[in-house]
């Protein structure tokens, strides 16, 4: 099943971990917060939400 990943941006602290890691996933933007600038492919696991100082990143079952 298909994952979908976002950002609790109020949780977020602009570590960097998640687009050091996974950037073809997260970026930062001009805030210097973390965002989904492309969803996972079907099948790739983003271990970096459990790796997030913060757990800001949410990672849900796409339906």
């Amino acid at each position: 099943m298909a994952k979908k990943v976002r950002i609790e941006r109020d949780l977020c602290i602009g570590c960097g971990l998640c687009a050091a890691v996974m950037p073809e996933v997260f970026e930062m933007d001009d805030e210097g917060k973390a965002v989904v600038h492309t969803q996972p492919e079907e099948g790739v696991e983003v271990d970096v939400a459990n790796d997030c100082p913060t757990g800001a990143i949410i990672v849900e079952d796409e339906d």
